[in-house]
């Protein structure tokens, strides 16, 4: 099968964010990036230190953020706006107001009819991060990861005016799903999804998903005994993009609400 344009679009753009010019030229192209973008980089090293536009996208902060540290307190997994969150009717969330999708649908076939069933009438949250956010994303409590599934799909853009036109925008670009359990047996998923110019998504603890690549097959790697602590970062967006997380019933009492900024390490829930 032929590559979707927004695919080929994102692959080329990857490789220009990758290459490393000369240094001169380099810190032209960050700093027209920091300035056009709106960065801040106060948490950040100085933009003449990355290498290449790409190193600038996935830069890790100089000292980690404080967070709390009660097991009841869930985090914000990134730097993000907040599109639209609350309860899922049976396994209906929103894109954004007034555009539904199923969480069904965007967990994909290769979870079982029991596992899709566990986030039913529960609570979701849609991270939107922006081209001047940063990009990594950390965990949000302590958990075991059971299951991690890739889907292929397209770049389409995640941005505002593409959530209002296109109806399962979620559900038709590429991710990575991740089944999480937290140390009270409770379950939720983690979604990571692409977007245009978003060539890679970085899973570190398996090194065998590989987005953006010439395949259109799911697949999926199941885990004995892979446990993280809240906080671990766990990879990155190689530029803007989403994340979603969909949580059991009565498992999160959310303390955002649409429209709100987050930073990785805020408090965002309770876990109940």
């Amino acid at each position: 099968m032929s590559k979707h344009i927004t695919s080929a679009i994102s692959q080329s753009f990857g490789k220009f964010a990758s290459k490393e010019f000369p240094k001169w030229f380099q810190n032209i192209v960050n700093n027209g990036y920091i300035g056009l973008m709106g960065l801040d980089m106060s948490e950040f090293h100085s933009p003449s230190t990355y290498k290449s536009l790409n190193a600038l996208f996935t830069r890790k902060l100089k000292e980690d953020r404080r967070f709390s540290m009660d097991g009841d307190d869930f985090i914000s997994p990134c730097d993000s706006w907040i599109s639209e969150c609350g309860s899922l009717k049976e396994d209906y969330a929103l894109q954004i107001k007034g555009m539904r999708y199923k969480s069904d649908e965007l967990v994909g076939d290769l979870f079982s009819d029991d596992e899709k069933a566990i986030v039913h009438d529960g609570t979701f949250v849609n991270f939107y991060l922006s081209p001047k956010d940063y990009h990594r994303y950390h965990m949000p409590t302590n958990l075991k990861v059971l299951k991690a599934v890739h889907i292929p799909g397209k770049f389409f853009p995640v941005n505002v005016p593409s959530l209002k036109k296109r109806i399962n925008l979620f559900i038709e670009n590429e991710r990575v799903v991740l089944l999480c359990e937290t140390t009270a047996k409770k379950r939720f998923y983690m979604v990571l999804v692409s977007a245009l110019n978003v060539g890679v998504m970085q899973v570190s603890f398996e090194n065998k998903i590989k987005t953006n690549a010439d395949t259109d097959n799911p697949t999926a790697y199941s885990y004995e005994n892979l446990f993280m602590n809240k906080g671990d970062d766990f990879g990155c967006f190689e530029m803007g993009s989403t994340i979603v997380i969909l949580a059991q019933k009565d498992m999160l009492k959310l303390n955002v609400e649409s429209g709100d900024n987050v930073k990785y390490g805020q408090t965002i829930a309770k876990i109940i």
